[in-house]
């Protein structure tokens, strides 16, 4: 089944996306929903081979957990709320008895409960559980392909031991074969720092395709010595220009709202001045917390690092994270809060007719603002500012945290010398050491060498199958069309025969098929009758490494031998063919196999 077209649809925005399309690997049924065809399901196939082969040399263990998930067992990790209630991410529902039910966008729950159902004891540890299945996830907005779509094909797997340092030996087993699964899929990627989300826990690792349609910011340092996403990178600014000695004055401000504005009229620089930010985060039991944020006016917000320090602060899961707007205060019949012109000392008894907020504000100061000796920062009246201030001035620091996003052009932390640039990244694989969390939650416990019982700990290791897919074509193609990898290429060789009709033609290229398939390569025939030039376009779009063109020269024994990848052209012995690609494929797979 080869069905082809010459020009993508509309809503393929990326060239992958496009390819996949117009090559006949998948097809769109509706908003982020998928059909695998034939061609994009054989590499789908390979894809998962690599994996499994890699996983199980680790001593990993292959199971398949169901896709429903019980509410409760959501409930009891707190996760539920957040994945569920507002732009949660959970396909949720209700049963005939109005059970709720969840369609796993990630498994922690149920394969914690059944650790601590199965596992008792020190003894049977570590222990270390994988599956290759369908994913859910109500993506907002749908885009890409299946780089971000809301049915997807995710290798998730699990590990439990018995102390923290198994689970770093773990860990580290599962990078080395994170890095062996990529490279023989035969797609380049980054190993970067990452916040560990929704899903929790300590140590968190990114592994990126570098594509310029990857939808995440990565930082690297020049000498490849760090890698952070944005969301987890840290640096050092720019350091801020400081203000003369002078005694505090208040300035009038009108119209004067924004940092632009301010430096425009007043003659300041952005990085002398405090600019402060009003939130409310929405806590897992319902709790509405307004936090006042202060950051040089330079830097912008790190929304999730920020996140993390309310979770910490509060010792509470965070379901939600949003600006607070004029709308939002007269619901809460609150007024005279001077958007435009708010300090850092900004009061709390300004909260006090709060409906359902909490009533007093959680306070950070992002470390670039705690660094400034002398600041430019609201007044908190409108249109009013004041310059020459001191943390003293505004009633003194509030809790210094790093909630900053860290730029290109930044100094590296560990060498000064050492300047971040920035790339474009395509998720494909994360891994975490979760700790703790998912276990005490669920009373998943194990004896341990003393008798006493204990949470497991444990990691959780995610390999993205179809998005590796639609990496590899990102990553590698040309204006004709994909170019894929010989590891997960749908099939290795194509033979085209330029005409059906031609009887020596025919019957050569039957019989150079015939001789592929003996030996074990994974060879497709196009025998349709089509032109020639069809056949050539099509080969090129669908991409597969070799290409044996049974054409005019087969009344004298030759055939044309064309490899994809630099489109190099020979023509050769039909004798000499099969020797020659069987050589050629074996010296490819023997090249990345471990």
């Amino acid at each position: 089944m080869l069905v082809t077209l010459r020009d993508a649809p509309a809503d393929a925005e990326i060239i992958s996306h496009q390819l996949l399309i117009r090559g006949g690997f998948i097809k769109r049924i509706t908003s982020g929903i998928y059909a695998y065809l034939p061609l994009m399901w054989r590499v789908i196939q390979k894809i998962n081979c690599i994996i499994r082969e890699e996983l199980n040399a680790k001593g990993c263990l292959e199971a398949l957990l169901p896709q429903l998930h019980p509410s409760d067992l959501w409930k009891k990790t707190g996760r539920w709320e957040g994945y569920t209630a507002g732009e949660g991410i959970m396909f949720n529902l209700k049963d005939r008895q109005g059970r709720e039910l969840g369609l796993g966008p990630t498994h922690e729950e149920i394969i914690t409960q059944i650790a601590g159902e199965s596992l008792h004891s020190y003894k049977q540890l570590p222990v270390n559980l994988y599956q290759i299945q369908t994913k859910f996830r109500d993506e907002i907005r749908p885009r890409f392909g299946l780089m971000r779509s809301r049915e997807f094909i995710m290798k998730d797997a699990y590990s439990f031991h018995a102390n923290e340092e198994d689970l770093k030996t773990s860990y580290a087993s599962m990078d080395d074969a994170y890095r062996k699964i990529f490279e023989r899929c035969g797609i380049k990627t980054v190993a970067v720092e990452a916040d560990s989300g929704a899903i929790g826990g300590a140590a968190s690792q990114e592994f990126m395709v570098t594509a310029d349609a990857g939808e995440d910011l990565i930082l690297i340092s020049k000498d490849g010595k760090y890698a952070a996403n944005q969301e987890k990178a840290i640096s050092i600014p720019k350091a801020a220009i400081p203000l003369e000695k002078n005694a505090p004055i208040l300035i009038e401000t009108k119209n004067q709202n924004s940092i632009n504005e301010l430096c425009l009229n007043q003659n300041f620089q952005a990085d002398q001045i405090i600019k402060v930010i009003v939130m409310l985060a929405i806590l897992e039991n319902g709790r509405e917390q307004p936090v006042l944020i202060s950051i040089r006016g330079d830097q912008e917000l790190n929304e999730t690092k920020l996140s993390n320090e309310i979770s910490k602060f509060l010792n509470k899961n965070l379901i939600a994270l949003k600006s607070i707007t004029e709308d939002d205060l007269d619901r809460q019949g609150l007024i005279n809060i001077p958007f435009g012109s708010i300090g850092p000392d900004l009061e709390d008894v300004m909260l006090s007719n709060a409906s359902s907020w909490n009533k007093k504000f959680v306070r950070f100061a992002d470390k670039t603002a705690a660094e400034l000796e002398l600041f430019v920062c609201g007044a908190n009246k409108t249109e009013q500012h004041r310059a020459f201030s001191s943390w003293s001035d505004v009633g003194g620091l509030p809790k210094v945290v790093d909630i900053r996003k860290a730029k290109p052009g930044d100094q590296c932390f560990y060498d000064n010398k050492q300047f971040l640039i920035e790339k474009r990244g395509i998720e494909v694989g994360h891994i975490f050491q979760l700790g703790r969390k998912y276990s005490s939650s669920l009373e998943a416990n194990f004896t341990n060498e003393k008798g006493s019982s204990e949470p497991f700990w444990m990691g959780c290791y995610g390999i993205g199958v179809s998005r590796i897919a639609q990496a590899a074509v990102e990553q590698s193609h040309d204006q004709s069309g994909i170019i894929w990898p010989l590891s997960i290429s749908p099939f290795e060789v194509i033979i085209v025969i330029a005409n059906i009709k031609d009887e020596v033609q025919n019957r050569l290229g039957e019989d150079i098929y015939k001789q592929l398939r003996h030996k074990g390569i994974d060879v497709l025939l196009d025998d349709r009758d089509e032109r020639a030039g069809v056949k050539f376009k099509d080969a090129d779009l669908i991409g597969i490494p070799w290409r044996v063109v049974v054409g005019r020269d087969s009344s004298s024994g030759k055939v044309e031998l064309l490899k994809r990848s630099d489109r190099s052209v020979k023509l050769i012995e039909s004798e000499i063919v099969v020797k020659e690609l069987i050589a050629e494929i074996s010296r490819k797979k023997s090249s990345i196999s471990y």
